[in-house]
């Protein structure tokens, strides 16, 4: 991931309400949450909600799924697996003792413990 585009994320995440938003997502996981349940969930006002789901959109950080007529917001886990691997790709100079298991070994690795957490929920656990 390059500089810029991790920039722009964590810009969009510099926001109490979107970083609420992304949290609920996450924990709803492959089911996502329609906009009326978020703004009942988190209380925010529809108009609000919109603006930062618009945002969380282009940073890609968040995916919308138009089911019919409605539209599901589901967090988009390739985005935030590529935010954590930016972190983490040169962590500690790889040195384990420093960092314990958040050591990334490779461009598309992930830790254990976070890569299962990430699978676990994005099947819906």
């Amino acid at each position: 991931m390059e500089l810029n585009n991790a920039a722009a994320r964590f810009a969009a995440l510099a926001q109490p309400s979107r970083l609420a938003i992304l949290r609920s997502l996450i924990k709803a996981g492959t089911h996502g949450c329609t906009p009326s349940q978020l703004s009942t969930n988190l209380a925010i006002p529809a108009s609000t909600l919109s603006f930062h789901l618009k945002e969380l959109q282009q940073a890609g950080l968040v995916q919308g799924l138009k089911q019919g007529r409605s539209i599901s917001y589901l967090a988009d886990y390739g985005g935030l697996r590529g935010l954590i691997q930016f972190l983490l790709t040169d962590c500690c100079q790889g040195d384990p003792r420093l960092c314990g298991t958040y050591v990334v070994k490779g461009p598309a690795a992930l830790p254990p413990k976070a890569s299962a957490a990430l699978s676990t929920e994005s099947k819906g656990g």
